[in-house]
């Protein structure tokens, strides 16, 4: 059997289509947990938080947020979401290429914003709230731009493209809104020129996660990991957990786990096969971390997956 593709720490396919790189994801009355893994892309994206209880984190940098709020994400910034608790607010994000845009490689917005945006050498603000002068006009675009994708149910996006439109007119609209916001942000001066975009801490936490996602079905050991960014063992676990909240090892078995969450819902694998698959290899440590990390137990969790999806009715 052919397995579905997991997902990579650096997003390598398009947002959106080939055509239009560009697509919405929404998530709406959040279960409590990790609702956007950490990953990067070289795409530009634009967060609004409409209440809820979030913890994003975007370059080891980390925002509480528990109200209103627009959040922009740069090209190159790692970044995740999490949920504190269940709650039935959630976010809307619009993912997109500024190549979409349109512009002519000559033209004074490319050259002057587009370009050095995309470079890193230009960024975009972090945050905007509601009093801040830009925040209402800056909404009214990004619900436009919404709209302009159909309005269309949530399951109709896919984890890997999200919502996405092949309209040509819907296009335009989408253009004009992203055009709109950059406008808004630059008449409040909301943009920062940068001499250098390059932290070294970043770079590192990349490049382990980046290893982990590709070799967790392997045996990993401590000492692996310090050898990808060249540290010392007893450094490299202090560093790690500072940056991200918790140890090297347990981000590992985190992350194991979430891809037999994966397996389990996917495919029909047995669970000695997933155990063996998810990089475990012994049954017993799997069952017991996989009840830690999710209190119930790998046939139960596939049962009402199933259950669920057998009894969605999407009218």
């Amino acid at each position: 059997m052919q397995h579905p593709p997991l997902p990579a720490l650096k997003e390598a396919g398009p947002h959106g289509t080939k055509g239009f790189p560009c697509a919405v994801y929404q998530t709406h009355a959040v279960k409590k947990g990790t609702l956007v893994k950490h990953h990067w892309h070289n795409e530009v994206e634009i967060l609004y938080f409409f209440g809820g209880n979030f913890h994003l984190e975007i370059n080891m940098e980390h925002f509480g947020i528990s109200s209103e709020c627009l959040y922009f994400i740069n090209p190159g910034e790692l970044h995740s979401i999490s949920a504190e608790k269940v709650c039935d607010s959630g976010e809307d994000a619009v993912v997109f290429d500024t190549g979409i845009l349109g512009l002519d490689a000559y033209d004074a917005v490319w050259m002057q914003l587009m370009k050095p945006l995309r470079d890193q050498k230009l960024l975009l603000p972090r945050c905007l709230t509601p009093d801040h002068p830009s925040f209402l006009p800056v909404l009214q675009a990004f619900e436009e731009l919404l709209h302009a994708f159909g309005r269309r149910l949530i399951d109709e996006g896919t984890p890997e493209r999200g919502i996405v439109t092949d309209d040509l007119t819907s296009q335009l609209y989408i253009k004009s809104a992203l055009l709109r916001i950059f406008a808004l942000l630059s008449s409040h001066g909301l943009f920062t020129s940068v001499e250098k975009n390059y932290d070294k801490r970043v770079e590192r936490i990349k490049a382990t996660l980046t290893y982990i996602r590709e070799n967790y079905k392997e045996k990993i050991y401590i000492r692996d990991l310090a050898a990808v960014v060249n540290m010392n063992e007893q450094y490299f676990c202090r560093f790690f957990r500072k940056a991200l909240g918790r140890s090297p090892m347990e981000y590992v078995s985190e992350y194991r786990i979430k891809q037999s969450l994966h397996l389990l819902e996917e495919t029909d694998l047995p669970v000695m096969e997933i155990c063996l698959e998810c990089g475990y290899n012994n049954l017993g440590n799997f069952l017991r971390e996989f009840k830690k990390q999710t209190h119930t137990t790998p046939l139960k969790h596939r049962r009402q997956f199933l259950l669920k999806e057998h009894t969605f009715d999407p009218s």
